[in-house]
């Protein structure tokens, strides 16, 4: 298979120059002017951060984006789809209140912001993929309604993917609430009641009103209404959560990667990612931990899985900061996402969309200054 083209900017800035200058650089020589936009609908997927999380994307970089896109003659808009979980992005209204209290609204970005699966999380699309897990993916209909679609992506560590980068961002970001029901459910996670301290914090974190006290005062699930999004496993701070099934990480990465080919399957795509404030966890949390590892840079290209590819790649060269998470933990695989989170396995995703033909790991890095 031919290498795929992934371009890739450093933070070093000189006087004169910045960071929204080089993003601009990088995706233009990236080839995204070579998409047809005059007069086209351009979805920009990104996330907004749950708000309290201060590690997700400054609006500054969704604002050059859109000025590009806008100066091919297209008509940018940002998007997101619903969460599972409890938090401020569970609905459209406080879904763009979210967005608007982390800095993103139309004066700062200049476009609007559509929410891809409605007021409720239920304006979804149906797109038959009949791949392995999934036959019919449920994809926000917003997103689904664009001519062209771009991942915007902020790349981090993830307590269930291992790392979030494009694929976690097209993937599960644009699938419905009833999507990422589908993504999620494979596992079922259980209480250990031995490490339970009947706090309370996973019960107000269930959307679904899956978690109660037992007899005992500790935190009981109840699966059948479990949908398994593993939000009480992020929340719990004594480790008294976890799965049932631990390839449910590894079937939640392949149909990760089945949803972003029923994303980007039949439309022009673009995707970048930005590897900065790596935190060990999702910008889902309503807080961010220190960053794992050095910031690295911004990387654009046609190809997604090349794309997360070549992030991982130099994340994997990245120093690990001091005074992280994982800077007091054994570095067993010499990985900052697996030694982070030991429980998942990245390459999964790649893999498997290498596999279903999303794209291919084999990668030309080309430098732009």
């Amino acid at each position: 298979m031919t290498k795929s083209k992934v371009y890739f900017t450093d933070f070093k800035a000189n006087i004169g120059d910045s960071h929204l200058k080089k993003l601009a650089r990088l995706v233009k020589q990236a080839g995204i002017e070579t998409i047809d936009m005059q007069d086209k609908y351009v979805a920009i997927k990104i996330h907004f951060g749950e708000p309290g999380n201060l590690a997700f994307l400054r609006p500054n970089y969704a604002k050059t984006i859109v000025d590009i896109i806008k100066d091919q003659g297209g008509k940018p808009y940002l998007t997101d789809c619903n969460t599972l979980y409890v938090g401020g992005r569970k609905n459209a209204l406080d879904h763009i209140d979210s967005a608007y209290t982390n800095g993103y609204s139309p004066f700062s970005t200049g476009c609007h912001i559509i929410i891809g699966d409605g007021l409720k999380g239920t304006d979804e699309s149906i797109i038959p993929i009949n791949q392995e897990y999934v036959k019919e993916a449920k994809i926000g209909r917003a997103v689904m309604d664009s001519d062209i679609f771009i991942s915007l992506n902020h790349f981090k560590g993830h307590e269930s993917t291992g790392f979030g980068g494009a694929l976690k961002n097209i993937g599960m970001g644009c699938g419905s609430r009833a999507g990422k029901f589908e993504m999620h459910s494979s596992g079922k996670p259980v209480v250990d009641e031995e490490l339970c301290k009947s706090c309370g914090t996973c019960i107000k974190q269930c959307a679904h009103d899956a978690l109660h006290f037992n007899e005992n005062k500790k935190a009981h699930i109840d699966v059948d209404k479990c949908a398994g999004c593993g939000r009480c496993i992020g929340s719990c701070g004594f480790d008294a959560i976890s799965t049932i099934d631990w390839e449910a990480n590894d079937i939640l990465n392949k149909k990760i990667a089945e949803y972003s080919l029923a994303v980007v399957e039949k439309k022009p795509c673009f995707h970048i990612s930005i590897v900065c404030d790596v935190s060990p966890n999702c910008d889902c949390h309503s807080e961010n931990d220190i960053p794992i590892i050095a910031d690295v840079g911004m990387f654009a290209s046609f190809d997604p899985v090349a794309l997360d590819q070549a992030c991982a790649d130099a994340c994997l060269k990245s120093p690990v900061i001091q005074g992280s998470i994982l800077s007091h933990q054994d570095h067993h695989h010499h990985d900052p996402f697996k030694d982070t989170h030991p429980d998942t396995n990245w390459e999964v995703c790649v893999e498997h969309a290498e596999k279903i033909g999303l794209g291919t790991r084999e990668y030309e890095l080309v430098i732009v200054k």
